[in-house]
């Protein structure tokens, strides 16, 4: 089988039993029996190595045209275990904007151990070249930033690490390998938070990596066993599962984010959206080149003066929550919520306001959303007084 639909329904046989089941079976036991002193096993110790967790590393690897997959208890966990490959006095250049757990990993964790770390803008390929060093190891980006939804060309970064030596090291958690394969493009590592589109239901907790070559997976297998932030098998069978319908959902996600992104922005209420899909901007010419697919997150900047809290707060479908890429709606404040780590000026840097709200769009009626959003944001303008608002937007 070659189509990649065809992929997220079957994974790879593990031969882990004769029972016929159609979907690997969950396996919990912590150990297996030895038929011999000296025989060699697949599975030994769960935290090395389970059927189960098994089945959806083959599948991810199989997906992202890797060479090895790894799956661990959390996006965070996955991260930790990229970045642990990494020794004292290495330096890694890191997008300017980035998830708000991994800045606090990389400033409150890995810098203590002596690792070195430069935030640049990636769509400046010329600020890339300027940042590496000669003890410089790897770039580490987000093709579509969170939560400002910047587009970097994964292509082009991967050329500039290429000709250094360097590697490109892609957390692909917004697009999923259905909207684009990094390693295609030229990255060496890619990485997920699989709690997000490919568990997809909010039930879930989970990370995923997938290395180009065998060396580096091999690297990252001794973190993985090592450290020991590996997946249960009860949870790999809900990201499993959840992937085999990763296509059907994501064709809605992003029908309904389109047409949410295009309401949106021809409303008073909001001065910018943030959305790869429409047309006009750098991020909707990188997008449209490497992907295949502008995603299911729209991000907007309400008009100065009204009231973003009172603007979340007001929905009555569209859940205030944090997380992304769910069935459902959700939405959030990313200076209050997911960005809080930040300070206000490293928030204000970021392009990170009171006034910016981050939307997941879910799989809800379109016209639901857009009416809920559309009392929202009515809520708020006559708290503030239609007029003005209208001279605001004008004056901005």
């Amino acid at each position: 089988m070659t189509k990649f639909n065809t992929k997220l329904i079957h994974g790879q046989d593990q031969h882990d039993n004769s029972t016929g089941a159609v979907n690997v079976p969950i396996y919990t036991s912590s150990t297996y029996k030895f038929p011999s002193v000296e025989a060699t096993l697949n599975w030994d110790y769960s935290r090395s190595g389970n059927p189960t967790r098994g089945y959806l590393e083959d599948q991810i690897a199989d997906l992202e045209n890797g060479a090895r997959g790894f799956a661990f208890s959390s996006g965070m966990a996955a991260i930790h275990a990229v970045l642990a490959i990494f020794k004292p006095g290495d330096h890694i250049i890191v997008a300017d904007t980035i998830y708000g757990g991994t800045f606090r990993l990389i400033n409150e964790f890995f810098k203590r151990w002596q690792l070195d770390f430069t935030a640049v803008d990636t769509q400046d390929l010329d600020a890339i070249k300027a940042a590496i060093r000669p003890n410089t190891k790897a770039i580490y980006f987000e093709p579509v930033s969170n939560p400002l939804l910047k587009v970097t060309s994964v292509k082009a970064v991967a050329a500039v690490a290429r000709a250094h030596d360097i590697l490109t090291i892609v957390d692909n958690t917004f697009l999923t390998p259905y909207l684009q394969r990094p390693l295609d493009l030229g990255a060496d590592i890619v990485l997920h938070s699989a709690t997000k589109y490919l568990g997809g239901h909010s039930d879930v907790i989970a990370g995923l990596v997938v290395t180009k070559t065998t060396e580096l997976g091999d690297a990252i297998y001794f973190n993985q066993n090592g450290i020991g932030g590996v997946l249960s098998p009860e949870d790999a069978n809900l990201v499993r599962r959840g992937i085999q319908t990763l296509a059907v959902r994501m064709d809605r996600h992003l029908s309904n984010a389109q047409k949410i992104a295009e309401f949106l922005d021809s409303r008073d209420e909001i001065s910018k959206v943030y959305y790869p899909g429409l047309d006009g901007t750098l991020d909707h010419q990188i997008a449209t080149a490497e992907t295949d697919g502008y995603g299911g997150v729209v991000s907007f900047d309400l008009a100065p003066g009204l009231d973003s809290i009172k603007f979340v707060e007001s929905l009555k479908l569209i859940l205030l929550a944090e997380s992304l890429g769910a069935v459902e709606s959700l939405i959030e404040l990313p200076y209050k919520m997911t960005h809080a780590e930040l300070s206000p000026d490293e928030q204000v840097a970021a392009g990170i306001t009171h006034q910016l709200v981050r939307l997941s769009v879910g799989l809800e009626d379109a016209s639901d959303l857009i009416a809920d959003l559309k009392q929202g944001l009515e809520q708020v303008t006559q708290a503030k007084g239609g007029d003005a608002l209208v001279a605001d937007r004008s004056n901005s």
